[in-house]
């Protein structure tokens, strides 16, 4: 069968053979026992439910195995035996181009270069699922195939409810992922539910196919790095940057440092990822022997070179170790996935990365109690560090949240905050999402190399003509970006789909858009998918990250997720998710995304005009509502370029009148 017929033909009628299980292959972590023996039933029987009754015998005894082999039930036999890639928009079959471009990016979050657990359909985090099955993936890639312009798709944390008559104007697909009763959004409520296959943690572009690989990241944390040593007034040659993690979303932090020009130290337990890491040149060299490490790092700082180095070992280690040898590090970090704490998000020291994975399987209390133990040594040892002028930041992956409950000594004096600040808070808040500035992405449809090139430097162009009139205020964002995007293609980001990223507000993006839409009129580039970050000023609320810097009591409510996914889903987004989790933990953040085909229609441009200006606003609007001063500037801004733009500014009481 051909690509195109397999993707038509959706569950197969006649069951394909077992397959193998590839060992060579990155795999997630087996899931703790959690399901009652009736539990186990019901698991099995919703699985059961994709298939005809006559393969039910055969699929009992398999699905039993899986489940408890792996703690879930992954359908590993009706993994498809194509290549999974983002093929050019022109080979998927179907009736509807929008579908068409879903289906490239449903591919590219599982592509295995991107991936971080393929055969598990998990695209990063550890847990950020694109669907729970292989089952889910068939049906909903035949539904994308068959949709027309009258229809949307409903996905239910990654199952496909099924098609649904609407309209041209609406979006083609609706997705929601692990949108549970709050009372029952604890990390064992999401193993059962996942177990039972009945709710899944999309993270944040998992699971809303929008995750271009570690390069999604890489220019927020290069500008975090960036600003991190503005912070403390040293240039970042001759700098030293410790942290940890060379998963999905954190193995951008080796190429941002390299990109900022500084010597980045990435510690890291996994040994394939590591080498996965190297093998794309996002890492300059790898180091296991912590003997090895601390003369190396001596030598890369007394040259002042650019390079990063992975060190394969617990990160403690490094923290403790440099503290011995007086080896001073000027920012550090941590970006492990510690919003999945007891299932592979973070490693205790002393125990090898397969002792750990057993003892994560079998001995779940223990393994709590030893990453505990890890932490509150992780926390000591930053301490030590900070004493002595390190910046030490919290990169929104709940480092402190959880070192705070593992009683680790991260309090501040008043027992209420932490020690340390969020790089939102400090850095990303305030300098960037306060004047709506975020991360503004896109894909090109062909996957021709050469549209990508056409579109950096018509992104570079449009930015450049608005910051001759940029106000003073936002100068630095617009510089940063331009040379972000000017050294795109030299930095070699791209892996997997055709895709960038840079930092824009609102006026930005509409304004590269519009120049991307009108291009493709002109037939100079194939389609364009436009996209976002949920890490954006408007699309989450994340008390300890996104909405971190927001000080007037209401980070702990989810109302601009909610608008922002409502608000798009009407003024012109080709899909539209919404989810809870995100990068800090299940039941921790509710965040949501969206999708836009470009096809040079006026349709698009008209949509992209609607939908982009309140995907920011929204955001702006609740900072300036908090009394952030840079909100405030930014909306009062948009305010002047809309008419139609009438948004209610906070009175700001003066200090002296509350002291009573």
């Amino acid at each position: 069968m051909t690509f195109q017929e397999q993707i038509l033909e959706g569950i197969p009628q006649v069951l394909p053979q077992p397959k193998p299980y590839e060992t060579e292959i990155n795999h997630a972590p087996k899931r703790k026992e959690i399901l009652s023996p009736e539990e186990k039933k019901l698991a099995l029987k919703n699985a059961l439910r994709y298939f005809e009754p006559q393969h039910h015998a055969e699929l009992i005894p398999e699905f039993k195995a899986e489940l408890e082999t792996y703690g879930r039930i992954y359908m590993y036999r009706l993994r498809p035996d194509y290549k999974m890639y983002a093929r050019p928009i022109s080979e998927y079959p179907g009736k509807c181009e929008q579908a068409k471009a879903i289906m490239l990016m449903i591919q590219n979050n599982l592509d295995y270069a991107v991936a971080q657990h393929p055969h598990e359909l998990i695209t990063y985090g550890g847990n950020g699922a694109v669907f729970q099955n292989w089952a889910q993936y068939l049906l909903t890639m035949k539904y994308l195939a068959e949709m027309t312009e009258e229809q949307t798709l409903a996905m239910y944390s990654g199952h496909p409810m099924g098609l649904f008559p609407s309209h041209k104007d609406a979006p083609r697909v609706v997705v929601t992922n692990g949108m549970v009763i709050p009372n029952y959004s604890k990390p064992d409520d999401w193993e059962k539910m996942n177990a039972l296959g009945v709710s899944q943690y999309g993270q944040m572009t998992a699971g809303s196919y929008m995750y271009i690989g570690p390069q999604g990241i890489v220019h927020g944390t290069t500008i975090t790095v960036l600003n991190g040593f503005r912070k403390i007034k040293k240039s970042p040659k001759g700098g030293l940057f410790v942290t940890s993690g060379l998963g999905g979303m954190s193995g951008a932090q080796p190429k941002a440092g390299n990109i900022a020009g500084c010597v980045t130290v990435c510690a890291e337990v996994n040994p394939k990822i590591t080498h996965i890491r190297h093998s794309q040149g996002w890492i300059n060299e790898i180091i296991e022997n912590i003997d090895e490490l601390v003369p190396r790092v001596k030598k890369a700082l007394e040259n002042q070179e650019v390079v990063s180095i992975a060190y394969l070992g617990n990160v403690v280690d490094v923290w403790e170790r440099f503290d011995q040898e007086n080896l001073h590090i000027d920012l550090g970090s941590d970006q492990t996935s510690l919003h999945n704490p007891w299932a592979g998000g973070y490693y205790p020291t002393g125990f090898s990365f397969e002792e750990s994975n057993e003892m994560m399987a079998n001995n779940p209390e223990k393994f709590k109690e030893e990453v505990q133990k890890t932490l509150r040594r992780h926390a000591a040892a930053i301490n030590k560090h900070t004493a002595k002028g390190t910046y030490f930041f919290d990169y929104g992956n709940a480092f402190l949240l959880e070192a705070s409950r593992a009683g680790a000594d991260i309090m501040a004096e008043n027992h209420i905050d932490f020690k340390y600040p969020s790089y939102v808070q400090d850095i990303m808040g305030p300098m960037c999402f306060d004047y709506g500035f975020g991360p503004f992405r896109w894909v090109c449809a062909s996957g021709n190399p050469d549209d990508l090139a056409k579109t950096d430097k018509i992104a570079c162009d449009v930015l450049e003509e608005m910051m001759k009139n940029s106000p003073t205020e936002i100068q630095q964002q617009m510089a940063d970006n331009i040379q972000w995007i000017k050294g795109a293609q030299e930095n070699k980001l791209v892996v997997g789909s055709q895709a960038r990223i840079l930092y824009a507000d609102a006026e930005g993006r509409i304004k590269i858009a519009e120049a991307f839409n009108q291009a493709i009129a002109r037939g100079e580039i194939g389609y364009v998918i436009l996209g976002r970050d949920h890490h954006d000023v408007s699309g989450t609320d994340s008390p300890y990250r996104e909405t971190s810097n927001i000080y007037d009591g209401s980070r702990f409510t989810a109302d601009i997720a909610i608008q922002n996914v409502i608000g798009d889903s009407f003024r012109g987004a080709t899909w539209v998710s919404i989810h809870n989790g995100g990068g800090v933990g299940w039941g921790e953040v509710i965040n949501g995304g969206f999708g836009m085909v470009l096809d040079g229609s006026k349709e698009a441009s008209r949509r992209l005009e609607s939908m982009l200006f309140w995907d920011v606003n929204n955001g702006i609007s609740r900072r300036s509502w908090a009394r952030n001063e840079g909100a405030v500037f930014a909306i009062k801004r948009a305010m002047e370029t809309q008419p139609l733009l009438k948004v209610t500014i906070p009175n700001i009481v003066e200090d002296g009148l509350l002291d009573f």
